[in-house]
């Protein structure tokens, strides 16, 4: 739902795998197979061209000609935010009274309707700008996305402009500006992490994360176990600061900006999130993992735990165990996901906690 006002308060800055972190620094580019590879600024990793057998017939013209607005705003992406929003429901109302496809609140709607459509949803104007007609919501829509993005591109913050604009639509682009970022809020870090997730969907592509570089994930066994087999796939991915998600590896910032890949909380985020079918998406820091699903004696470890570490005053790293005393996780800058041994001196002797999830 767009048109939320800007949320107020302070922003809790937090040192891990990922400094600032808490404030949602998931600002990196979804890659499709093009793990390690440097990329340019810019929405360049995410899927832009469009399956038009999965979109309801009567809406892909309109789909097609919202994603010619913009760079930030491609036909899958329209596509995404719509089943986000009102799953394909064009009489949908919200309890907030948002109204349409694209779910529109009275106020923003006044400022920002687009009469392109005619109640028949032919492609002629009507006069009349009417949430509930399918073509002058989803042009709308596109529209108010390309006014977001130029307003975050504005605000000089750095990280993906298509992510921080979709932050900008769900919680208000003063949110993000004085988050610095996409801002913590769950609801918001949850609505970005769906959309670029489902823009795999209308693109016929399957998502980023369910078949890494080691190859697909087996669908059988204990969630544990799915755990397991979802961080094993992406041994060798490079580590990148800030970088990666539940949608697979990314380009990070600061350290990480040149490099596709993870951290250690964000493939800890993946291998849970895709464990899970995506029913479960853990915080972004490994500060807070520690703090989520069930903790557990080090004594009763099982694969697919996951163990955070307190390297530096804080839980600051994090790994997903895998059974013989060993886990997976992102170590560092310059390093790859990889298998350690919990017997390693630098890891025995540092406090750590144990959480299961599933």
């Amino acid at each position: 739902m767009n048109g939320r006002p800007a949320r107020t308060g302070p922003v809790t800055l937090v040192t891990g795998c990922v400094v600032l972190g808490l404030v949602g620094s998931l600002v990196g580019l979804s890659v499709l197979g093009a793990v390690g590879q440097e990329q340019d600024a810019g929405p360049v990793g995410l899927v832009t061209g469009l399956k038009p057998e999965l979109v309801p017939p009567e809406y892909v013209q309109w789909i097609e000609r919202a994603g010619d607005l913009c760079p930030e705003v491609s036909e899958p992406l329209v596509a995404a935010q719509i089943e986000a929003e009102s799953d394909w429901d064009p009489d949908a109302v919200s309890p907030a009274h948002a109204e349409g496809l694209s779910q529109f609140i009275p106020g923003t709607w006044a400022t920002w309707g687009v009469d392109a459509a005619g109640e028949d949803g032919t492609p002629e104007p009507d006069g009349v700008a009417d949430p509930f007609t399918p073509g002058d919501a989803i042009m709308t829509q596109a529209r108010y996305d390309c006014w977001l993005a130029d307003e975050v591109r504005g605000m000089d913050i750095g990280g993906d402009l298509t992510r921080l604009m979709l932050a900008a639509y769900n919680a208000g682009p003063g949110a993000v500006e004085q988050s610095g970022g996409i801002p913590p809020y769950p609801e918001t870090q949850g609505y970005v992490t769906k959309i670029i997730t489902l823009m795999t969907k209308y693109s016929g592509v399957e998502a980023a994360g369910t078949a890494g570089p080691a190859g697909p994930v087996a669908a059988d066994g204990s969630f544990g176990n799915k755990v397991v087999a979802n961080a094993r796939r992406w041994l060798g991915t490079p580590y990148s600061w800030g970088g990666g998600g539940p949608e697979g590896p990314s380009r990070g910032f600061a350290q990480g900006a040149g490099t596709v890949g993870f951290d250690c909380s964000s493939l800890v985020q993946n291998a849970v999130y895709h464990a899970s079918g995506g029913g479960l998406l853990l915080p972004r820091v490994s500060q807070l993992q520690v703090r989520s699903g069930k903790a557990v004696a080090r004594d009763d470890l099982r694969p697919g735990d996951v163990i955070g570490f307190q390297l530096n005053g804080s839980y600051d790293h994090i790994g997903v165990y895998i059974g013989g005393r060993q886990f997976i996780h992102a170590p560092k800058t310059g390093d790859v996901v990889k298998i350690s041994s919990l017997d390693e001196p630098y890891y025995a002797g540092k406090p750590q906690k144990v959480r299961r999830f599933g």
